[in-house]
């Protein structure tokens, strides 16, 4: 590991805003933040672009980025410290974990930024919308909370929506080129740096938003077209 990586890791663990693999924080998101306002999820954060840009955004919700690498996290919990944003927390954790450190209904909504889709169909159940995961979310997130994917990858875009469709998830937005429409949201409008470099390649950025059934999802009954296929020995 390079001397840089190293002394981040050091750094973040002096940082107020960055919580490591903590112990007994199920229900005590409140007293951290100090307010009891909304909190939403980021995962897969990288260097927490998007948890930024909704924390400038809505200084009356909490924010947090979740990410398993620290080299990552130190670039948008630093700029969170000098910028003030009080309302920004960094989790270092395994996202498959979630249930582990939020109690059911502590988590008010989910972004999913350019995360990665695992293109091969071996690699189906790592991809975060696949409802393995969509089953651990629903253990943190209130009744009706929504999911958020922003993607450039056509294949996770694909996938979710069939995802979407066979887990009965109500799906309330569906925009197959965000940039292409003649007026953007301004909270599709922060752009992450992977998402400026899919920009300057001539990448289109996908969005879909969705809510979780009411009945738990039981994942391992579920039949998608990548089991299908990884069944069948192709890719």
């Amino acid at each position: 590991m390079g001397q840089k990586k190293l002394q981040r890791f050091a750094e973040i663990e002096t940082f107020p805003n960055v919580l490591i693999y903590p112990e007994n924080m199920k229900g005590r998101w409140k007293e951290h933040f100090k307010n009891d306002h909304p909190l939403t999820l980021e995962l897969a954060c990288g260097k927490g672009d998007y948890t930024l840009g909704l924390a400038r955004m809505f200084p009356d919700r909490n924010f947090m980025g979740v990410d398993l690498k620290g080299n990552r996290i130190w670039k948008g919990a630093k700029s969170a410290l000098d910028e003030g944003l009080q309302n920004v927390a960094f989790l270092r954790t395994q996202i498959d974990k979630l249930d582990n450190y939020f109690n059911p209904g502590e988590v008010a909504e989910i972004w999913i930024t350019f995360p990665d889709p695992f293109l091969r169909n071996s690699k189906a159940k790592k991809r975060l919308t696949h409802p393995k995961f969509l089953g651990i979310y629903q253990k943190v997130l209130i009744p009706g909370a929504t999911v958020n994917l922003k993607t450039d990858s056509p294949e996770l875009y694909e996938f979710t929506k069939e995802v979407v469709s066979v887990v009965n998830c109500p799906l309330l937005e569906d925009i197959p080129d965000v940039y292409a429409q003649p007026a953007i949201e301004p909270i599709l409008d922060i752009k992450t740096f992977y998402e400026r470099m899919h920009l300057a390649d001539g990448r289109t950025i996908r969005f879909l938003k969705f809510t979780l059934p009411g009945e738990p999802i039981d994942w391992k009954k579920i039949r998608l077209s990548t089991d299908e296929k990884e069944t069948g020995g192709g890719d």
